[in-house]
């Protein structure tokens, strides 16, 4: 649907109630006013109706329909479509959920077509409405570097957001005492990678931008640009940097947790041992052989016998299983 649609005067709101009328009156004026008209969850009828009055290239207005693209700037003639992939960090959650935001900018319009609830652009036409109107002032590609700031901020509030968790779970994995379960690293990797995928595709085309033959007018309006370029490069930096650093992470995870696993085992195998021992002394005597000297041992107390043979071979195994206990806590399995 709909959301907003208004003509912009010198950065000044005008009403817009016909898209069509609106755009026949600019070109035949020879104005520098511009329509904005932005969409959320357009239908396909609606965007026909948007489309038959802009006449917006068929291939454009597919994708924009279709939905889920790949962060690009494509051009039509003098029309070009824009498809960004804004960002949202749930704090509750800690995850990083996505959207998805098509802009058309033309040369007297700018069409934003909006999907998914990480994708709000309703507060920013209210700030650029009432501060001055700067961006508006500079037509539809000024409007359109509002739009691309605004999700770059975003990502690097995010990427903020992402290295503090990534802080978190470094220490808990190195430091003794704390544990950390394996998947949080892999979630936190698989959040890290979903910021990749909408952050590192844009660069490309957003150079296209701040180069030789960017279409973007005027001198300070490529350098508000180039300056969004610079803070996405610094975006990709540093998720480059932390994905590696979770990598890097989960192995020495799972490295800690196969030494763990070993040590564990060798107490296992030395407790084994000790009671192997001590069980093979006692089936020797639990079979009850006739003639066994160690049946008959025994020393005159008294007026009374008193045997010794099987004390004597308790202590036999104590001793021995204690001999062992002694060689596996020096070796450290114990």
């Amino acid at each position: 649907m709909i959301v907003d649609q208004a003509r912009y005067s010198a950065g000044h709101r005008q009403p817009c109630e016909d898209i069509g009328q609106a755009l026949e009156e600019i070109r035949a004026s020879g104005s520098q006013d511009f329509l904005w008209i932005g969409m959320r969850d357009p239908s396909a009828e609606t965007f026909d109706q948007v489309s038959g009055a802009l006449g917006l290239h068929r291939l454009a207005v597919e994708d924009s329909v279709k939905g889920d693209q790949r962060p690009k700037i494509e051009r039509y003639g003098d029309v070009h479509f824009v498809v960004l992939r804004p960002l949202r960090y749930v704090e509750a959650t800690s995850d990083v959920e996505s959207g998805e935001i098509m802009v058309f900018v033309g040369p007297d319009y700018i069409v934003t077509v909006r999907r998914g609830e990480a994708s709000p652009l309703a507060g920013l036409r209210s700030r650029l409405e009432g501060h001055g109107h700067g961006s508006l002032r500079h037509g539809p590609w000024g409007v359109f570097h509002a739009i691309i700031d605004f999700v770059v901020d975003q990502y690097l509030e995010i990427e903020d957001e992402l290295q503090s968790d990534l802080d978190d779970i470094e220490s808990s994995v190195f430091s003794s005492g704390r544990t950390v379960d394996t998947g949080e690293i892999y979630a936190l990797k698989r959040e890290v990678l979903e910021f990749k995928r909408a952050a590192l595709p844009l660069a490309r085309p957003l150079s296209q931008l701040v180069g030789p033959t960017t279409p973007v007018p005027g001198e300070e309006l490529r350098l508000l640009f180039r300056d969004v370029f610079d803070h996405l490069s610094l975006v990709n930096d540093n998720t480059e940097s932390q994905d590696r650093l979770l990598s890097d992470v989960l192995s020495a995870h799972l490295a800690q947790v196969g030494v763990q696993q070993n040590q564990d085992m060798r107490k296992i195998s030395a407790w084994a041992a000790m009671a192997a021992l001590a069980t093979m002394v006692a089936g020797v005597y639990g079979m009850n052989f006739e003639g066994m000297p160690e049946l008959s041992l025994s020393v005159h107390v008294g007026d009374g016998e008193l045997y010794y043979g099987y004390p004597l071979a308790l202590l036999a195994m104590g001793s021995l299983c204690f001999v062992l206990y002694r060689l596996f806590k020096r070796s450290g399995w114990l």
